[in-house]
Order: structure tokens, then C-alpha cells, then sequence
């Protein structure tokens, strides 16, 4: 029987080679018999993972304003941030399941989406109310037009099942962004 520290190991090995192959371009595809091109599947799974990192990302970013906000309209924020940070919970289920219907392994570990994350980095130290409207609806405005570039994508790749998932996306996104900007627009 194997020490727990040895199946750690053999673990943490396995995971570091499944990570080299992916990396050489030899990800593993599971069978499937969705009727989607195995081509347009495989492009579509690596916009796809970026997709995944940046929703995970996001989410935690309005836990990181929703913890941190202060000022006088510290509660308004602060419930609504927290809003955002649930609503957003539905986007990296909606893609990673996608993934996997198309035979790939959805990779949303906090490793991955460190690496792979195309959101701007989220300041840690913020002190007003204002500091993290701006912050936050930067970061909503980034993760938008991701999304509207993965409709197209989509689009392009005659895939409209995953350009719908971000359409929905999308409107979500739109609305919370204007809800965010909303705070700081009733003050200019």
C-alpha cells in the first residue's frame, strides 16, 4: 500500500504530465458522438479554457471587492458586488460543462486560471467605495468584450450552441456593468 505522500506524488506527476501534453498540443479528447467537427471542437475547447479562467477569475474578483469595500455607500456596494459575485457562479458551469461535451477536460483549478486569466489584475488595496467601482467595472468591461469576441468566434466556427451560452453571458455582464457604473455616474 502506498504512503499517502507517495500517492500525493504520483498524483502531483500525473498532473504534471497531463499539463506537458497539453502544453505540446496533444490534449486529450474523449470520445464523443456530438456531431460537431472534431476540428471545430478542438478550437473551440481552447477558447473555451481561456473562457473558463477568466468567469473563475471574475467571480473571485467581486468576492475581492465585495470583502473589501468601505465608504458611505459601503452596503449598497457591498450587497451588490456580492450579487454579481453569485450571478457570475453560472458562467464557468456553463462553459466547463461545455468543454466536456465536447470530449475535453475542463481546467479550472486556481493554478490554471492564474496562468491562463486574461482579466487585469484585480489591485489589492483599494480604499473607497469609488477606487473599487472603477476597479471592477475596468474588470467587467475586460471580461464583456472577451465574451462578445467568443460570440463571434463561435459564430465564425458555425457553432451556435456556445455562441448562445454567451450570449447569455453576455447580457449578464452588460447589466451588472451598468449597474456597477451606475454608483459612480450619480456622483460626476
Amino acid at each position: 500500500m502506498k504512503s499517502l505522500k507517495s500517492a500525493v506524488m504520483d498524483s502531483h506527476k500525473d498532473s504534471q504530465n497531463i499539463e506537458v501534453a497539453i502544453q505540446k498540443g496533444k490534449e486529450k479528447i474523449y470520445p464523443t458522438k456530438n456531431t460537431i467537427g472534431e476540428k471545430v471542437r478542438i478550437q473551440m475547447e481552447a477558447i473555451l479554457q481561456d473562457r473558463l479562467a477568466d468567469s473563475i477569475d471574475l467571480q473571485t474578483q467581486a468576492k475581492q471587492a465585495h470583502w473589501n469595500v468601505k465608504g458611505p455607500n459601503f452596503i449598497a456596494l457591498h450587497e451588490l458586488f456580492d450579487k454579481i459575485a453569485e450571478e457570475s457562479e453560472e458562467y464557468p458551469d456553463l462553459i466547463a460543462e461545455r468543454i466536456v461535451q465536447f470530449g475535453g477536460v475542463a481546467e479550472g483549478t486556481v493554478q490554471v486560471v492564474a496562468n491562463r486569466t486574461n482579466l487585469p489584475v484585480y489591485p489589492l488595496v483599494l480604499m473607497t467605495g469609488r477606487e473599487q467601482i472603477e476597479a471592477f467595472s475596468h474588470t467587467l468591461a475586460v471580461y464583456g468584450e472577451l465574451i462578445r469576441t467568443t460570440i463571434k468566434q463561435a459564430a465564425e466556427l458555425d457553432d451556435p450552441a456556445t455562441a448562445d451560452i454567451f450570449t447569455q453571458i453576455s447580457r449578464s455582464v452588460d447589466k451588472n456593468l451598468w449597474f456597477i457604473e451606475a454608483h459612480d455616474q450619480a456622483e460626476k
